[in-house]
This record gives structure tokens, sequence and C-alpha cells, in this order.
């Protein structure tokens, strides 16, 4: 064999028919060349798998890739005549031609490519494959010659047929074969006994894979005896490894656990017919890749969980962008309903995408989707209908990045200057001319979420706008979505201010509308011209806290910000700026209302931590506080809540602000959260712990700001259009219309409790 493996060396390329042409004129006739083991080795195990001879009719077998192997004609001599030969080197089929017309006449030879067959549906009783597989599944080639190669397999094998594959048993085979058998065939590993007394340096393995009947799923068996196979250890532990992995996944798929599977695992019925909608269905599987498309992506398939028939689409496609699959929304299983819920269609395909499809635009990926998901429409799909695609859109027509950084704490920050395709019209009344720039805060953490925005004026401007001050989420909320691709000319934002007189962020103006709650003793003090202690935990670009500081004087606000970097851009990017009445300390926000707590009348004073020092910031009046706003957002919103972050609703704090807080104080929190399990956990918590709480929950909003009251008594609902009107008089604003948008808010605040 010293000569054959030289010349084996000459092939370079495997799956080339040139290279094998080559191989086989080098060789000449009559000299077999074998893969692996030989049939001393190979009779025994081999013969005991394949169909009885002692049937009526002589078993149907294929042996794919022949090459000048003797195998078939061994088996010919031991009684299967039934034998179709094929191969792509028309040298090595007309060899064996030549070799075995006249001593065996009824073998059948045909030059025929292995992965492309020219055989009806179940024409075998089996298959048997001696190397070939191997040789397909070159790493520098891929798994897509394989992958079509083992489709072919199953097509033209007999229900009951088998599948004999002679390998070497290495992982990157075994990670194709083991998966394209999965649903519908029962499978076992056997060893090849090795040709005595040599000791070849890989071991043969024989993979025998039957035909079921049903699309049941089986455990892998295995006669495999270690101790013998002791000389090949890397290759007995890497089969090992690969045998018991997919062992694992067979019994958690049999468990009904949710595991990805393939689009040719679901068409084999793993998870019931894909023709009929099964209301409430999901499945989490991967589409496309090894050769049926340019990507291969993650995607859940949804049936709609009431079939009302009331739907737009009997299947659509909903495309998430990389930067937001990590959401809540798209990455749960109760967020992904909601998404069903709202797409109007039966059945949703929702497509995940990730870095493999880096650089592709979304045109691209639609038209390397569009034969994948027409194979998942219920029924036959004869109409040649079209699947509609879906996709969030923040509706960004420029954009320009102003600012783009890196900070320890908060991780990457982009402020970026925006124009929307639809400015709305309550700010488009504000300024009737020229597109609206809006400035935005955006953390990469959490980058499909706007943390802060602003709109931008020029400041001769400031004295003439009028107009309606709400502003709709599809635009402006903060925690917006964010996306886009063209770019804004720089020059129109330069020279330009941020307008404070102006909340682009609809939860901004429901916080302030909370304030209704406790509009009684807000007119106290500011009648008898003192202030009240206020607190705003997050800093963000500082919109809110300038807003306040603008339309109610008599408020102190201290705002607590964990990040320096934070403070440093709202001042240079977003216009902040503070005064005796508004300051900015860098602490932890729980600990700053815990030394509020601490601190209670004793003094004055309270300590907190400024810049990582610790320091004893002087206040007016008492160390109560008299409205505390939470508004951070979390780190990982992987959780399901994007706001705030967990540590601020769990219940050691909530007692904190409740000691924290004056008697007619009130205690602000927003919520950002699509799980109704969350909330309903965050508001037991509030329940518990406060005497009474009030929810606003925002029209096309993600945004519910709860309020929250330590007070024995409360304002009756019988009340609250009175103290609207009172909160109205307190509002100091430039525009009428800011204020009747917070009168408006506060008649969509709920009691709680």
């Amino acid at each position: 064999m010293g000569k054959a493996d030289n010349i084996l060396q000459t092939l370079g390329d495997f799956t080339s028919k040139e290279n094998w042409d080559s191989f086989f004129t080098i060789r000449g006739h009559g000299d077999a060349f074998e893969w692996y083991a030989e049939w001393p080795q190979l009779k025994d195990p081999l013969i005991s798998h394949l169909p009885s001879l002692s049937q009526t009719a002589s078993p149907q077998i294929l042996v794919p890739g022949c090459g000048n192997s003797s195998l078939s004609e061994q088996l010919y001599d031991a009684g299967f005549r039934c034998i179709t030969n094929i191969d792509f080197s028309k040298v090595a089929i007309s060899d064996m031609l030549r070799r075995n017309v006249r001593e065996r006449p009824d073998m059948r030879w045909r030059v025929m490519d292995m992965t492309s067959m020219q055989f009806t549906n179940d024409t075998f009783d089996a298959v048997v494959d001696k190397g070939g597989l191997d040789a397909l599944m070159e790493p520098e080639v891929g798994s897509k010659l394989g992958s079509q190669y083992l489709s072919e397999v199953k097509r033209v094998l007999k229900p009951g047929g088998k599948f004999i594959c002679l390998t070497l048993a290495e992982s990157h085979v075994l990670g194709l074969l083991f998966p394209k058998f999965r649903f519908g065939w029962k499978m076992s590993i056997h060893v090849i006994p090795q040709k005595p007394p040599s000791k070849p340096n890989f071991q043969t393995f024989m993979v025998v894979v039957e035909k079921d009947e049903s699309t049941a799923l089986h455990q892998i068996e295995s006669s495999l005896n270690f101790s013998l196979l002791d000389s090949h250890g890397n290759q007995t532990r890497e089969l090992v490894k690969s045998l018991e992995n997919e062992n694992i996944i067979r019994q958690k798929c049999s468990s009904g656990a949710d595991l990805l599977l393939s689009l040719e695992d679901l068409q084999l019925g793993a998870k019931g017919d894909l023709q009929k909608l099964h209301q409430g269905r999901r499945i989490q599987f991967t589409l496309g890749g090894q050769g049926t498309s340019v990507f291969s992506y993650r995607a859940v398939l949804l049936d709609a969980r009431e079939q009302s028939g009331s739907f737009l689409y009997e299947c659509g496609v909903f495309i998430v962008p990389k930067t937001r699959a990590h959401e809540w929304l798209f990455s749960s299983e109760e967020g992904q309903w909601m998404v069903v819920e709202s797409s109007k269609s039966a059945r949703l395909i929702m497509i995940l995408l990730d870095e493999t499809q880096s650089g592709a635009n979304m045109d691209a990926i639609q038209k390397d989707l569009s034969p994948l998901v027409k194979q998942l429409a219920p029924g036959e799909n004869d109409s040649g209908s079209q699947i509609p695609f879906m996709t969030a859109s923040d509706g960004i027509k420029e954009r320009n990045c102003v600012f783009q950084g890196t900070s320890t704490l908060t991780g990457s920050i982009v402020v970026e200057d925006v124009i929307y395709e639809h400015a709305s019209n309550d700010a488009s009344r504000i300024f009737p001319t020229g597109d609206l720039i809006f400035r935005r805060l955006i953390f990469q953490r959490t980058e499909s979420l706007v943390q802060s925005e602003a709109l931008l004026t020029r400041e001769r401007l400031h004295e003439t706008v009028s107009g309606q001050m709400d502003r709709k989420r599809s635009h402006s909320s903060s925690k917006s979505k964010n996306k886009g691709k063209k770019r804004l000319n720089k020059e129109s934002s330069d020279q330009m201010k941020v307008y404070h007189c102006y909340l682009a962020s609809s939860y901004h103006l429901g916080i302030i509308s909370g304030f209704m709650l406790i509009s009684q003793y807000l007119e106290s003090v500011a009648s008898a011209g003192t202030t009240l202690n206020t607190v705003v935990i997050g800093l963000g670009a500082g919109l809110l806290p300038m807003f306040l500081r603008a339309c109610m004087c008599f408020l102190h606000i201290e705002v607590v910000e964990l990040d320096s970097t934070i403070l440093k851009l709202a001042r240079d990017y977003f216009d902040f700026t503070e005064d005796a009445d508004l300051t900015v300390h860098i602490a932890d926000g729980i600990q700053f209302v815990r030394e509020f707590r601490n601190s209670g009348a004793k003094d004055s004073s309270a300590i907190v931590l400024d810049n990582g020092n610790s320091s004893r910031v002087k206040r007016r009046g008492d160390t109560k506080i008299d409205i505390l706003i939470i508004d951070v957002d979390a780190t990982d919103s992987s959780s399901g809540m994007t706001c705030p972050a967990a540590d601020f609703v769990e219940e050691p704090f909530l007692l904190a602000v409740k000691d924290a807080l004056s008697e007619q104080g009130i205690f602000i929190v927003n919520l950002v959260t699509r799980s109704p399990t969350i909330n309903d956990m965050v508001v037991s918590r509030m329940k518990g712990v406060f005497n009474h709480l009030f929810s606003l929950q925002l029209e096309e909003e993600v945004n519910e700001v709860l309020f929250a009251l330590p007070s024995e008594f409360c304002i009756n609902e019988a009340l609250f259009n009175e103290s609207a009107l009172q909160l109205e008089k307190l509002l100091n604003l430039k525009h009428p219309e800011i204020r009747q948008s917070i009168v408006d808010a506060t008649k969509k605040i709920r009691c709680l409790k």
C-alpha cells in the first residue's frame, strides 16, 4: 500500500472529479484501492446488517463513490446480486465495468454524482458507503457536499432501508451525520476489527442507520469495546464525546426540551405537521446554511395562540437585528408571543440576526431568506402569495454621530443628532418650518434604547416657538427604538442649543403629572417661600432636572449619578448647568438614599460619595426627601426589566426609601418591562412597603410610571381634577400647551392601592 499512499497524496482535493480521474488513470487497471478496512474484516459485521438473502426478491443495494474498490465484487460473490455502483469518475467506472462484465453480469455501473443522484425515491434497500462521506467532508470544503449527499441517501432509501457508512468517525463528520438522521431513523455504531497483526493509524467504524416508518427519535446504540480502542486514544475520545453529546440532545428532544432543530428536522415531523397550524406551537430551529442559503439563521416558529381568523397574514417573517436580539421582547418566550399578537400573523417566523450576517443589508438578507421561509408556510402554498417581511424601525431619516466614547462604568456611549422621517404633529407645531433635529444619548449596552432625547434649536428661535409639547413614542420616547442609516449634515446642528423648555420623552411629562398627588403640599411650600428636597437618581442628559428647575423654582434638586462621564456629556452636549438649587453628586444612588435615612433629623447634612470621596453636603431644611425619582437603566435587560436596575425595586431599598421620605413626600419609579410577571412582582413589592400606590401607563409606551406615598392619608380620586388644576397653577411654563399635556396625563393615573 506504500505506492498507493504516495499516489493518493497527489489527489489534493478529494472532492474533485478531475483529480480522481487522474488518480485512477495513474493507478492502472485491475489494481483495487481500498479505503480503510478490507473484506476479511468487513464481511461479518457488514453482512449481518444487510437485508437477508432468504427473501424472495434480492435486496437492491447502492454503492456510491465505488471507485475501484473490490467491496461490490465481494458482496456480489456473497450472494447479493442486485448491486448498483456509481462514481463521478468515468475512468473508475470504465475500469470496473471491464473488470466485471463477464464474471458478474448482473452488477450495474453508472457514472453519477453521489450528491445529485438520478434515481427515483425509495429505490434501494441498502446504501453501502465506504469512505465516500469522509471524502466529501474535507474541513477546507465544509459540509455542503456532505449534506447534499446525505439528503440524497435519505431520499433513495426505501422505508426500512439501511444506510451503512464506513467512516473514521471524525467529529466534523459526525457533526453532520448525527443531526441528519436524528428524527425518523434508528442508528447504531460498530467497530470494524483490525487486520492482525497490523496496527493502522486510524480505526474504521461502521455507522448503521435504518429508515423508520415514524418520526420517532431514538438513542444511538453502540457495540463499541473501548478496551480494544486504546491505541486510537484521540480518535476514540472524539467519537465517545460526539456520541454522548448527541444522545443527550436526543434525550432532551424526547422529553420536550426547547432545543434548536434544523429545517430538515421540522420537515421530518420533529414537531408535528408543518403544513397545519397548531395553536400555541413554538419551535426554535436553525434555518439555511450547508449549501441551501448564503447565511445560516437562528429562528423561532410561532403559531398564534388564538386562531381567531382575524389575521392579516397566514404567515409572516419578523427580522430582529443583531443589536436587539438580546432584548427580552425578542429573546424570551413571553415577549415573542407579544410580537406574534402585534404582527397579526397566524404563523410568525422570527429571524434573530447575529454576527454571521454582519455586512449584509436587509435586502440581501430578505432575498436569502425568501426560499427558506416559503417551506415553512402552512398549507401547500400553491397560491404563490408573498410572505410579508417585518422588522423594527425607528423611522430615522438622517443621523450624525457627534460623540462616541467609552466609560469604565457605562461602557460604550454615543451622542447623535437625528432627523425623523415623520416628526410628530406636536413637535412640528413648535417649529413649523424645516426638519426638526433631536440630540440623543445612547448606551451601547442597550443600543436599541435611547436614554435621553432633546430638541435642538437655534437661540434666536427661542422667543418665537409655540405649540404642543407632547411627543409620540415612535419618535421621541427616551427608551425608543434606535436604528438608522443616513448621515445628518454636521453643519446643520452646529451652533444649536438644547431647548430645555421642551421634554421629548412623554414619560418625563408623566413623572411630573404625578406631582398632582401631592399638589396641596407643593402649594403650601411654594406659598411659604421655602423649598422641597428633590432627589433624582439617574442624570442621563440632565433634561428632566433642567426642566424641573425652570418650571418649579421652589424645588431644591440633587441629582445622583454613578458615572462622572455622563455628567461631562450632559454638560458638553446637552447644555446641562448647575446652580445653587441644582447640583449633581457622583455617587451610588442606593447609598445616597440610605444616608438620608440614617441622618434623620439630627442635622441638615448628609454624607455622600463624590468621585469616590466621602464628603458632607449641606441641605436646606431637614434631611427628609420630599420627591424621590428613580430613572436609571439596568446594565443587563435580558432579565426582562430595562428600567430601573433590579436593586432599586428590592424590598431593602424600598424600605430605605420609605424611611427617607417626608410624611407628605412621593416616590416615583420609571418602570420599563414588557413582562407582566415582572411588572406584577414590582407592584406587589411596592404595595407591601407603601401605604398608597398609583400607576400611569403611557399610551404606545412600554414605560409605566409608579407613584408611591408613605403617608397614611391620601388624596381621594374624586379630587384628582381639582388637584390637577392646583398643579397646573404651580407650573411656570413658557408654553401653555406643555402645561395642558401634563394635566391630560393626570387623568390617566390610576390607584393600585
